[in-house]
C-alpha cells in the first residue's frame, strides 16, 4: 500500500459483506490535500460517516500525518486520490460499483436542487417568454384506443357521501367495485371540476391542483373485470375531459388474487415533463412531484369516501411501473448535453411515478410479494397495447437537467415481501364546528386555487389548531411522538415523515402574529433547535393543544418579509396564515437514495392537498405557492447546509373573487379550449 506525500490520510477497513467473504483483504487509502485547518471532505466520505447501515465498510481509525511545520488536527473534508491495493471478488466490485452510482446520483439530485433554485438576484433558469404557440395541450389522449364512458353523478348511481371532516375519524363500509363505484373514484379526485371563461379565452379546472394549471398527471388504472364496464381485466388510461377510460390491453386473469389481494385494483400515476417545462423551464420538475403528490391526495380522500384504503406500492421499480402503465411504448428519448429547442415529439414521453394499491378498509395482514409481481408484471411486455399518443405540441424546450436528474431520481426494485395493509387511525377533531357541514364530495369537487387574498379575513384559534392537526401524520395519543404516516391521506405513503412546515402567522385570533414552527416528526426536533437560530423561543402558544407539536419561535408582524420571500406575491401575506415546507433533506437522501428526492415533493403535496381542502372545509381558500425564494427562506431561520431545505409554500385565507370570470359545468363543457 502506497502512501501518498500529502498531510492528512485516512485508512478505512472494510467490514465483511453477508454472507462472509474470504480472504478479503481490500481497503482504501484516502489521501487528502493540505487544506488548512479544516479541510474540505468529499461526499463519498461523508455518506460512509454518515450512512453506516447502508455501507459496506466500516471506519476503523483516522490517521493523523502530520507536518514538522504545522500540528494541525485530522478534519478530513475533501479527497484528493482514492488509492487500491489488494485483490477483489467481483461481487465486491459491484458493491463498490453500486455504492460509486448511488453518490452519482445523490450529488445529481443536489445539483439540480441547487441549480434551480430562485434568489433575490436571479431566478431558475427558464423561458423568457411564453410560446403560446406551442402551449402544451392539457389532455392526453391515446388515438384508436377504445374509450368507455364513466358514469356521471345522479341520485340513483351514486353513494350518499359521509361528512368531511369524518373520514378522518372512520372510514364508511367499503363499497364493491362497480362501474358506480369506480366513476365515483375518477369524479372526486382526478376529473374536471369546472370551466372557464374571459370571452378571450377559455379553460379547464380539475379535482387535482396542478402547477400553473398545466396537469403533467396522468393517471391508469388496472384492474380485475368491473360490472356493467368491462368484462376482463384490463390497463385503462383515463380521460377526464371525457370522463372515461381509455382501454390500453387486457391483462391476464390471474393477476388479481393470486399477486394481488382480491377486491383490489390499481391506480397508476405519471408525469409528462414538458407540460410543465414549457412554462416553467427547470424548476418543472420540483413543480412535476408536488402535483403528484397532489393526486395521491386527491386518489386518497375520494377513496375514503368509498371505504377504500390506498398504498403506495413501493417496492416497485422504474421499469415495473414503466411494463404496467404500458409507457414502455414511448420512443427512447436522449438527452441532449445542453437545453435545445426544436421538434422533439419523443420528449412528451410519460415518466413512471407510482402506482397506488386500492383496497376495501378493514383488509389486515396481507403481504406484497414484489419478487412475485415483479415476474407477474414482466408479461405485460408480451400484450398487445392499444392507441398511439397524442402530439401535445409542435415544437419543444428541453431543459436537460430535468431529465438527467430524473433518471438519477429512478427506484430500483426491492426483491421483498412487505406487509401492507395497517388498522386505520384517526386525527385527532378538537373541534366539529370549525367545518360547515360540507360532504366530502361537495369539499374536493369545489376546491379551488386562490389567485387574490383580501386581507381581512381572520381565521379562530380553535380553526386553525383544528387544521394543524389534520395536517398531522401520527394520531397521537398517551404521550406519544408524531412521525409514522399512519393517518388519512399521509397513510398512502411508505416512509416516517420528512416534511415540517414554517408558519408565518398573520390573522388568527387568539394568536400572537409571528412565525411558528409545525414538527410534523419529532424526532426532528433537537435537530431541527439545534440548526435554526438560537433566539428562537420554541415555547407552545397559549391553548394549543397537548398532542399538537406546533412552536412559537417569534413575536411580531411577518406579513411583508413572508410576502418577499414567496417572490413579492402579496397572496402570502394577505391570508390568515402562510407557510413553507421544510424537509429533512440530505439526511434523509443520504440514508435512502436519490430516489427518494421526488418523493419529498410528493409529501409536500399530500400536505398541500389536505390544507386546499381544510380551508375550503371550514370556508375559506388556500393556494399553493411554487415560487419563493429558497436560500432566503432558510436564512431566516438560520438553516445552513442542506440539512434541511424549504421545498413548497402555501397560504391560507379568504380569497378574492374576479367577476370578470365565468364559470361553467365541467360536463359536458365548452366544445374549445385553450
Amino acid at each position: 500500500m502506497r502512501i501518498a506525500e500529502q498531510e492528512h490520510s485516512a485508512i478505512f477497513f472494510p467490514s465483511p459483506p453477508t454472507p462472509p467473504i474470504q480472504n478479503f483483504q481490500k481497503c482504501y487509502l484516502l489521501t487528502l490535500k493540505d487544506g488548512g485547518e479544516m479541510p474540505q471532505l468529499h461526499s463519498r466520505v461523508a455518506s460512509i460517516l454518515h450512512r453506516p447501515r447502508t455501507h459496506h465498510h466500516h471506519l476503523l481509525r483516522l490517521v493523523p500525518i502530520f507536518n514538522a511545520s504545522k500540528t494541525t488536527a485530522f478534519l478530513p473534508q475533501r479527497i484528493a486520490r482514492v488509492t487500491m491495493s489488494s485483490t477483489s471478488t467481483p461481487y465486491q466490485d459491484s458493491i463498490y460499483q453500486k455504492e460509486e452510482k448511488d453518490e452519482e446520483s445523490i450529488a445529481q439530485a443536489l445539483k439540480y436542487h441547487n441549480q434551480t433554485k430562485h434568489n433575490f438576484t436571479n431566478y431558475a433558469r427558464g423561458p423568457r417568454g411564453l410560446d403560446w404557440a406551442n402551449q402544451p395541450n392539457p389532455f392526453r389522449r391515446y388515438v384508436s384506443a377504445p374509450l368507455l364512458q364513466l358514469l356521471h353523478p345522479n341520485s340513483e348511481n351514486f353513494d350518499v357521501p359521509p361528512l368531511y371532516h369524518e373520514v378522518f375519524n372512520s372510514l364508511p363500509s367499503p363499497k364493491p367495485i362497480s362501474k358506480s363505484t369506480i366513476s365515483q373514484l375518477f369524479y372526486y379526485s382526478l376529473a374536471l371540476s369546472a370551466w372557464k371563461s374571459t370571452g378571450f379565452s377559455t379553460w379547464s379546472l380539475r379535482v387535482n391542483p396542478s402547477s400553473g394549471n398545466l396537469h403533467p398527471t396522468e393517471a391508469y388504472i388496472v384492474a380485475p373485470p368491473i360490472d356493467s364496464l368491462i368484462d376482463h381485466p384490463f390497463v385503462g388510461h383515463y380521460a377526464p375531459k371525457e370522463h372515461g377510460l381509455e382501454i390500453r390491453a387486457q391483462i391476464p386473469s390471474g393477476f388479481f388474487g393470486e399477486v394481488l389481494p382480491r377486491n383490489s385494483f390499481l391506480i397508476g400515476l405519471s408525469s409528462i415533463f414538458w407540460r410543465e417545462a414549457w412554462k416553467y423551464g427547470e424548476r418543472a420538475f420540483r413543480y412535476c412531484n408536488h402535483d403528484v403528490g397532489h393526486a395521491i391526495g386527491a386518489v386518497s380522500m375520494a377513496a375514503a369516501g368509498l371505504g377504500w384504503e390506498v398504498k403506495i406500492l413501493d417496492g416497485l421499480g422504474y421499469g415495473e411501473l414503466e411494463k404496467l402503465m404500458g409507457l414502455h411504448v414511448f420512443p427512447e428519448f436522449r438527452i441532449p448535453s445542453r437545453p435545445v429547442k426544436g421538434e422533439m415529439p419523443e420528449i412528451e414521453f410519460e415518466h413512471p411515478d407510482c402506482v397506488l394499491l386500492v383496497y376495501p378498509s378493514g383488509m389486515v395482514d396481507f403481504e406484497v410479494d414484489y419478487k412475485e409481481l415483479s415476474s407477474a408484471i414482466s408479461e405485460f411486455l408480451k400484450l398487445e397495447w392499444k392507441g398511439k399518443p397524442n402530439l401535445l405540441s409542435k415544437e419543444h424546450v428541453c431543459w436537460d437537467i430535468i431529465y438527467r436528474t430524473a433518471e438519477a431520481a429512478i427506484k430500483p426494485l426491492k426483491m421483498l415481501k412487505e406487509s401492507i395493509a395497517h388498522p386505520y387511525q384517526s386525527s385527532e377533531l378538537i373541534n366539529e364546528n370549525s367545518y360547515k357541514g360540507l360532504t366530502l364530495w361537495e369539499v374536493v369537487r369545489k376546491r379551488r386555487s386562490a389567485v387574490d387574498m383580501d386581507g381581512t379575513t381572520t381565521m379562530a384559534r380553535e380553526t386553525f389548531f383544528q387544521i394543524l392537526l389534520h395536517c398531522m401524520p401520527t394520531a397521537v395519543k398517551r404521550g406519544g411522538k408524531q412521525s409514522k404516516q399512519v393517518t388519512l391521506p399521509f397513510r398512502a405513503l411508505s416512509w416516517d415523515a420528512e416534511v415540517h412546515a414554517v408558519l408565518f402567522v398573520h390573522r388568527v385570533l387568539g394568536l400572537p402574529k409571528g412565525l411558528y414552527f409545525l414538527a410534523r416528526n419529532e424526532e426532528h426536533l433537537d435537530e431541527l433547535r439545534k440548526s435554526t437560530r438560537p433566539e428562537f423561543t420554541w415555547v407552545k402558544p397559549d391553548g394549543c393543544p397537548n398532542d399538537l407539536p406546533l412552536y412559537e419561535l417569534a413575536k411580531g408582524d411577518f406579513k411583508e418579509l413572508s410576502k418577499r420571500l414567496s417572490c413579492h406575491q402579496d397572496i402570502a401575506g394577505d391570508g390568515c396564515f402562510s407557510l413553507g415546507m421544510v424537509a429533512h433533506f440530505q439526511p434523509t437522501l443520504n440514508d435512502k437514495g436519490a430516489w427518494m428526492y421526488p418523493r419529498l415533493f410528493w409529501e409536500t403535496g399530500v400536505l398541500g392537498q389536505v390544507l386546499y381542502l381544510e380551508a375550503h372545509a371550514v370556508g375559506i381558500s388556500a393556494t399553493g405557492i411554487g415560487c419563493f425564494f429558497d436560500d432566503p427562506v432558510h436564512e431566516v431561520l438560520g438553516l445552513r447546509g442542506t440539512k434541511f431545505q424549504s421545498l413548497y409554500h402555501f397560504t391560507v385565507g379568504g380569497p378574492v373573487i374576479d367577476k370578470r370570470i365565468m364559470s361553467l359545468p365541467a360536463y359536458p363543457g365548452p366544445s374549445i379550449d385553450a
